[in-house]
């Protein structure tokens, strides 16, 4: 009975070993395997750096705002007798806009010219009389001073009059129209928005330190996200004297053409300030920057050896300094050298030491003036 359960157990040891044995031969195979595994190369495409000259410039957000813009207002109360434009309409400078009711002020004028003409036909007899000496120097003053009352009076009221002929301060673009037919206005009552757009003011914000890049008549380029592809040109006309203490940025108004009206106030736009002469940087595509809160960087294609000493096309990640942009392309001031080859495009999937796998078939868009079509 002994031997049966001896025999038995020396069977069932045999059987656990070789199990084992298959066990470990499968995990060491595996691990081997996973040690050998390289992941697929990266698909990416690449430009080889090069210095270019960049011009000088200065890239900030504006705001457009007209040379002249007021909300016309009614300067005396009455009642609207009469409209004379339509909202959104050009006018010039006198233009009549508006009238308001004057029946009244015309029955008073009619009162105060006959008073004035009555007046007058009293001094010219007391002029006579005064000159024979019937009547005292006193009675002729007197009659000379109401003669000039009444003058005065009927020019007042012809100033009433004229007064509520509400007309354009200047040339510009009405707005909305704010008032109706037989609607009474108080003095200051709003009639319409009125502003000169040609030419037209572009405000922007330039930072403390590079405030004394900034001179009157230092060439701008305007461009609009709404506009795609028009450009407008002007100077710099005034710099404020003071800096904003919030933002520690110095206003810049300059001054722009606008003929065709293209430009409105209250837009956003893009505005490119010439600081000097150009300068030599690398320009790469937008999409090559990999931006970061600790750093922006580039990946660079190198050669590579893994750990067992084979050659492979990989890459290393290049923290670099950033200029301005232009179109498509942005500048790298320092961390990039001329002649090396950069990652366009499938940067967010790399990492230092990754394989990648060049195809430069279909490379990003990388045009300093790009002119996207009209969808």
């Amino acid at each position: 009975m002994v031997k049966r359960m001896l025999l038995m157990l020396a069977v069932v040891v045999v059987v656990v070993a070789g199990l084992g044995f298959v066990k470990y031969r499968q995990i060491s195979t595996a691990m081997k395997a996973f040690a050998d595994y390289q992941p697929p190369p990266v698909a990416v495409t690449t430009i080889t750096s090069q210095q270019k000259q960049w011009p000088a410039t200065l890239e900030e957000i504006g705001n457009v705002v007209p040379v002249q813009g007021v909300v016309v207002s009614a300067d005396l109360p009455g009642v609207v007798d009469k409209i004379h434009f339509e909202s959104g309409q050009s006018v010039n400078k006198g233009d009549v806009l508006v009238e308001l009711d004057t029946r009244q002020e015309r029955a008073q004028l009619a009162a105060a010219e006959a008073d004035r003409d009555l007046a007058k036909v009293n001094f010219q007899r007391l002029q006579g009389l005064v000159e024979d000496s019937v009547i005292t120097q006193a009675d002729f003053d007197k009659a000379q001073a109401e003669q000039k009352s009444t003058e005065a009076h009927v020019a007042e009221m012809k100033a009433t009059i004229e007064r509520k002929t509400i007309r354009a301060p200047f040339s510009g673009r009405l707005g909305l129209r704010e008032v109706n037919l037989g609607q009474y206005l108080s003095a200051g009552s709003a009639v319409v928005p009125l502003e000169s757009l040609n030419p037209i003011y572009v405000n922007f914000g330039v930072p403390q330190d590079q405030s004394r890049q900034v001179r009157v008549g230092s060439s701008v380029t305007v461009h609009a996200d709404e506009l795609a592809g028009a450009a407008f040109t002007g100077r710099v006309t005034a710099i404020d004297s003071r800096l904003d203490e919030s933002t520690r940025n110095v206003q810049v108004q300059a001054t722009l053409p606008n003929s065709n009206s293209k430009l409105h106030p209250g837009m956003f736009v893009n505005v490119e300030l010439a600081t000097g002469g150009a300068r030599s940087v690398i320009t790469l595509p937008a999409s090559s920057i990999a931006y970061a809160p600790y750093g922006d960087s580039v990946f660079v294609v190198a050669e590579m050896k893994d750990p067992k000493g084979r050659a492979y096309s990989g890459v290393r990640q290049q923290f670099v300094k950033l200029g301005g942009t232009r179109g498509d392309q942005i500048a790298i001031v320092s961390g990039l050298k001329d002649g090396e080859e950069v990652v366009t495009s499938g940067a967010f999937r790399l990492h230092t030491g990754a394989a990648v796998q060049v195809n430069n078939k279909v490379q990003p868009e990388n045009s300093p003036a790009p002119h996207p079509e009209d969808n």
